[in-house]
């Protein structure tokens, strides 16, 4: 682990690095059978030029360049750390604009980009879970963004039949090449009128809910043991996932 860090430290490297992380990502939807599963929701805001809040968790990053319509501008929070300044330099190979910023870094300055971004018509895709987690569970951040921003959020999600999964905290789905593979998105989730504790908090449940409904749905339709999520913060340890 020393050495990956020691090399991820040379920019030259962390460039050649990302170069091949994104043939890689090529490579696995250019061998594999796709299909979209609720690609008219998306359809309809990019045909309207209607932005959205694209919300998909940490551990699905891999393959969502493709879920997005080529041409349609973006711009995708990112972390600050050196992990996800490697996932910036990935997508920016599918013309994938960045924002740096997180809970811990940088925050309040990349929420004013976003909204920002957002009012003038071009929509912003977030990992709600990211960037360390829990896996699978909402933080405020994003339903902050859309009631500022007066945008939906939409959730989308993929799968593959043939994967592995890293043991990390988000478990990362990585897609092998030559596999079946599924993009499903959700229903638009509007934020709230009124911006109350109660009504933030129902949103933020709400866009939790439908993101793990499709997430299971996508793992469920290609018949891979659904990843579930961490147990919501401040539960007893003692209480597991179903």
């Amino acid at each position: 682990m020393g050495v990956v860090k020691a090399l991820t430290r040379s920019r030259r490297v962390r460039q050649g690095l990302c170069w091949l992380a994104a043939q890689y990502i090529r490579l696995v939807h250019a061998t594999g059978r796709w299909e979209v599963v609720g690609g008219d929701i998306a359809d309809g805001y990019w045909d309207r030029g209607e932005p959205f809040v694209l919300a998909f968790w940490h551990g699905r990053i891999l393959m969502m360049p493709y879920c997005w319509r080529r041409g349609v501008p973006i711009n995708m929070l990112i972390s600050q750390h050196r992990d996800g300044q490697i996932i910036a330099q990935t997508v920016k190979h599918f013309d994938i604009e960045t924002i740096a910023g997180s809970s811990s870094r940088g925050g309040a300055g990349a929420l004013r980009s976003l909204v920002k971004s957002l009012k003038a018509g071009r929509s912003v895709g977030v990992t709600p879970d990211g960037p360390r987690g829990p896996r699978m569970r909402v933080s405020d951040g994003v339903a902050q963004l859309a009631r500022l921003a007066g945008a939906p959020v939409i959730p989308c999600t993929f799968s593959a039949r043939r994967h592995r999964l890293a043991s990390s905290w988000d478990r990362f789905m990585v897609a092998l090449p030559f596999s079946r593979g599924v993009f499903v998105w959700g229903s638009p989730i509007g934020p709230p009128k009124e911006g109350g504790e109660a009504a933030m908090a129902m949103f933020a449940q709400a866009i939790e809910s439908e993101m793990n409904a499709i997430t299971r749905a996508a793992d469920e339709r290609m018949g891979v043991v659904p990843v579930e999520p961490a147990p919501p913060v401040g539960a007893p340890l003692s209480e597991g996932v179903s």
